[in-house]
């Protein structure tokens, strides 16, 4: 493809322009990244190892699309002819009197100028040592990432995914919204939490937790309050419950599989009798053996 092919593409988002990119392998990384977020129009110029490159492909991890309508260019001027406005990224700080933006901001102006029909571009340089000054100066505006001084070395692919996810984040309804949603879940109905902390409370005392006794009404008090708060749903209490009913009825010396302990048992059946989470826990023996 030539430059004028280009130019008819249908391309709805910003050409990414890789300046004289070194490896295969970069390249096809940044095909990956391109297509993560909704980008395919890669555009190279005189990149150090020819094109097309079996070794991009491979690194692309199946985004033969974006290698496939890769753009090669002899020059930057060519490559940037048909834009309309364009970015050059680039850590380091430049003279001129250009407006610098970081990624955030950059990515709305981007989405505005698509949208408003602009042919909108993103530039970006050698992995050694980035953009010449004079190719700086062929862009519209700059962007930078506000990285650590101190390592400021960005891997090309690693910048070309930071721009586009600001041009796909920029173009949500909401710049919070993720691919999918938490579960949509409904706090558990009261008797659910009381059953639970019967059950729990019922354990304990088996086990002697609660001593000295006299303290036990504030050491319940602080249990409800911990186990009240997360506003659990039922399903979580169930998980809850058969936890609690494992290192209840079953010990070292009477593991799960040994056989069904009768106070398990006494306890089914009060549930099943007393509508299980309405009922208060019966008294029971101090278990033995426990490890």
């Amino acid at each position: 493809m030539d430059g004028d092919s280009a130019a008819r593409s249908s391309a709805t988002g910003p050409a990414i322009i890789l300046v004289e990119p070194q490896l295969g392998e970069n390249i096809g990384m940044v095909a990956r990244a391109m297509a993560n977020f909704g980008l395919s129009e890669l555009r190279l110029v005189n990149p150090r190892d020819g094109w097309p490159s079996d070794k991009a492909r491979a690194a692309a991890s199946r985004a033969d699309h974006v290698i496939d309508g890769a753009v090669l260019f002899d020059d930057l001027r060519a490559a940037l002819a048909d834009l309309n406005f364009v970015y050059a990224t680039t850590a380091r700080e430049r003279d001129g009197f250009k407006q610098v933006r970081g990624p955030v901001e950059a990515g709305r102006v981007l989405r505005s100028r698509c949208g408003a029909g602009e042919r909108t571009g993103i530039m970006f340089g050698r992995e050694r040592f980035g953009l010449y000054n004079e190719e700086v100066a062929l862009a519209d505006e700059i962007v930078t990432f506000p990285i650590n001084p101190e390592y400021a070395s960005l891997n090309i692919a690693q910048a070309v995914l930071l721009m586009s996810y600001e041009w796909m984040k920029s173009g949500l309804e909401n710049e919070t919204d993720t691919a999918f949603a938490s579960p949509d879940v409904s706090p558990a109905e009261k008797r659910h939490i009381h059953g639970l902390l019967d059950h729990l409370e019922a354990a304990l005392d088996a086990r002697g937790y609660f001593r000295p006794l006299a303290k036990k009404p504030k050491m319940l008090d602080n249990m409800r309050a911990v186990l009240t708060r997360p506003g659990f749903a039922e399903a979580e209490i169930k998980v809850l419950r058969g936890i609690v009913s494992s290192l209840d009825y079953f010990s070292p010396r009477s593991p799960r599989g040994e056989g069904y302990p009768e106070r398990k048992a006494d306890a089914d059946r009060a549930a099943h009798d007393d509508g299980d989470y309405r009922r208060k826990p019966a008294p029971i023996e101090k278990v033995r053996g426990d490890g």
